[in-house]
């Protein structure tokens, strides 16, 4: 191998970086050592599949404000919110089937905008301390929406407590709704393998939009903004609109991503459910080869099925193996890890 190959493989594990390659191997190593364990190998990877297009959006909604110079979306449950209230509005609507799904994606637009909207506004007077802010954000809004599910008058019977007839309950089943509406839709089954052609093409059409504005002409300056602001604003870019932007467009594919992941859960929940789930996903585009600078749409597919692997075939090969169950303890160490790892990446640059 001569010296520029090997500056190149040097230039690639940098860029990279160790804790990926290490991932990456270790999810190869499970799917290798599944068999052996008397793991179900088709099913195993059926299970990826599936989480992978339930959790797919979620991750795409980082990019934006990425881009932007916002930083990691730490206040996704703030587009999170806006879906519970989408989807929950349909299901009072009586909207079921595909109609439904559609009718809580349309209901559900108007509250991610005008959070989003007060969501940008608010880290655009934050700026360098973003991500701490938006986690404060997140924090707050599923506090404060935890009361007003007690106190919105919803009266469906299948959402409401039973004995009160009122206030939301804690898990809301949508069967009769629409569960699994994009995971049925051309499904493909094999034996024990089932694919969810639906869903992937739903994240296709999510991703292609996606790839679609970040290349309009507000998508360059968005990412301009967030790459040299003080050059944007040279060139007549309003850096703060773009960063509003941003966070508006995030905050709208988190609402949509949480409506697409309860089809697949076939619930909804309710309460403190969304207060964590800004961190997995985090983990997920940074443990694609995203960085806290930049992200793209090859880094969330990659993240997201590197994550979700991990996730589903750490219970079902190592549980097995040495007969305890590691997968939250393995999800807990990945997910910080990633971020404690992006992070400080981020200062040494910053240096």
């Amino acid at each position: 191998m001569n010296n520029k190959a090997q500056e190149k493989i040097k230039q690639f594990i940098t860029d990279f970086g160790w804790p990926r390659l290490i991932i990456f191997f270790f999810v190869m190593l499970l799917f290798c050592a599944a068999p052996f364990a008397g793991v179900d190998l088709a099913a195993s990877f059926s299970d990826v599949c599936i989480r992978w297009t339930q959790n797919a959006v979620l991750v795409l909604a980082m990019v934006p404000m990425i881009q932007s110079g916002a930083g990691l979306n730490f206040g996704l449950p703030v587009g999170i919110i806006s879906g519970l209230l989408g989807a929950t509005l349909a299901m009072q609507f009586g909207g079921a089937g595909a109609a439904g799904f559609v009718l809580a994606i349309l209901l559900c637009v108007p509250f991610a905008l005008v959070l989003g909207w007060g969501y940008g506004f608010i880290l655009n007077k934050v700026k360098g301390e973003e991500m701490t802010i938006a986690m404060y954000i997140g924090f707050s809004i599923v506090t404060f929406m935890s009361i007003l599910w007690i106190a919105l008058p919803y009266s469906n019977p299948t959402m409401v407590w039973a004995y009160a007839g009122q206030g939301l309950r804690t898990t809301i089943s949508l069967e009769g709704y629409w569960a699994h509406i994009l995971n049925d839709f051309l499904c493909i089954r094999i034996g024990t393998f089932v694919f969810p052609t639906g869903a992937l093409l739903f994240f296709g059409v999510c991703a292609c939009i996606m790839r679609l504005f970040m290349r309009s002409k507000t998508g360059t300056a968005l990412t301009a903004a967030g790459s040299n602001p003080d050059f944007a604003r040279a060139s007549g870019v309003s850096v703060d609109k773009m960063r509003k932007i941003s966070v508006m467009l995030s905050t709208l594919f988190g609402a949509i991503g949480i409506i697409v992941y309860q089809q697949s859960f076939g619930f909804i929940q309710m309460y403190n459910a969304p207060l964590y789930m800004a961190f997995p996903a985090v983990a997920a585009v940074l443990l694609g080869g995203a960085s806290v600078q930049k992200a793209s749409l090859f880094n969330v597919i990659t993240g997201t099925f590197l994550f979700q692997s991990i996730l589903t075939m750490t219970p079902s090969v190592i549980n097995n193996i040495v007969k305890t169950d590691m997968s939250e303890v393995i999800r807990i160490l990945i997910s910080n890890g990633m971020i404690i790892y992006a992070l400080t990446r981020k200062t040494k640059v910053t240096k």
